[in-house]
């Protein structure tokens, strides 16, 4: 498929251009092309470039064996595949699917220190293990978070060019009214994006064959996968009620609901049960929840009530692929 422009390629660009860059740890939802975009600029802008995949290659959690110094750590790695080459300078090695291994985090400090090569991590659902990582690595890494596209970089995948990008974001900032062959253009373009979300798979299709056939089906595929992680990634009796509140949000958001319900997610259902489901969802970047405000004004943190609420899938092309 087509490579669509992403903002994180700018970003990883002034990342590698920035004296004394950290190791950076990609951060996002599975699908939304956290591999594609880092492994391609990687591949354009080193000699070398180290990959290494917790899930497809569980071998390489053993290279923390003899400790976490940058040293002992690659010595492992070329026991493990002799042809990957660690040329100072010109190399990047690259973690991904971290949150299967987060201990690897642990070593992000002696590769800064070090100074010898450049360290991506990448992973989906980190939100879930994110305290660990991040007590391991403190002062030692960079964030950065990824999404699904958003809908100017959906206009890039369309073919857009900037002038006419900056001139929709200025009727929006200066609430100019559109002209009437506008407002049907970038309402057409807004429709389809909802449609279709922004899913890079679901999106390359998209452009590639110009209808919405097999949009339904692949966005069906990443629904199942996300079911799937919550399976694999949560804990116990959590399971089942991450997945009862997951598969109620498309029922309740087609209901003339004031807020999510929780009682209505399963029999006997209480808030109280519930309510680290929310944010275990929140956390691997499914879902956003939405808080009334008691009043509307500043500062909002202090000012909303956390029992009243609406969930909304962090993709709308997902949602509308559960409301079929």
């Amino acid at each position: 498929m087509t490579y669509l422009e992403r903002k994180i390629d700018t970003y990883l660009m002034q990342w590698k251009q920035e004296k004394e860059h950290k190791p950076l740890i990609v951060k996002g939802p599975r699908q939304v092309g956290k591999t594609e975009s880092v492994r391609r600029f990687a591949e354009a802008n080193y000699e070398h470039v180290i990959y290494i995949n917790f899930v497809e290659e569980p071998k390489y959690k053993m290279i923390t064996a003899d400790g976490y110094n940058t040293d002992a750590i690659i010595k492992n790695i070329s026991l493990l595949d002799t042809s990957k080459i660690f040329e100072p300078q010109k190399t990047i090695i690259f973690f991904d699917e971290l949150q299967d291994f987060p201990e690897i985090a642990t070593a992000l400090k002696f590769f800064k220190l070090d100074g010898r090569f450049d360290v991506i991590c990448s992973g989906s659902m980190l939100g879930i293990n994110y305290k660990r990582i991040e007590s391991n690595s403190v002062g030692y890494k960079t964030d950065y978070e990824m999404y699904s596209l958003d809908f100017e970089e959906f206009l890039w995948a369309k073919g857009h060019q900037k002038s006419v990008r900056d001139s929709f974001l200025e009727h929006m900032r200066t609430l100019k009214p559109f002209s009437e062959v506008e407002m049907q253009v970038f309402m057409q373009l807004f429709t389809e994006y909802c449609i279709l979300g922004g899913m890079p798979a679901v999106v390359s299709e998209y452009i590639e064959k110009g209808t919405f056939a097999g949009s339904l089906e692949t966005q069906r595929q990443l629904l199942a996968d996300y079911e799937e992680d919550i399976r694999k990634y949560a804990d116990g009796m959590d399971r089942t009620r991450i997945l009862n509140v997951f598969k109620h949000i498309p029922v309740q958001l087609a209901k003339d609901n004031k807020k999510f319900q929780i009682t209505k997610v399963a029999r006997g259902a209480r808030f109280k049960d519930y309510r680290g489901c929310i944010e275990w969802l929140c956390d691997a970047g499914i879902i956003n929840a939405c808080y009334c405000l008691s009043f509307p004004e500043l500062p909002l943190k202090g000012n909303y009530d956390e029992t009243k609420y609406k969930l909304y899938m962090a993709d709308t092309g997902l949602l509308v692929a559960m409301l079929e």
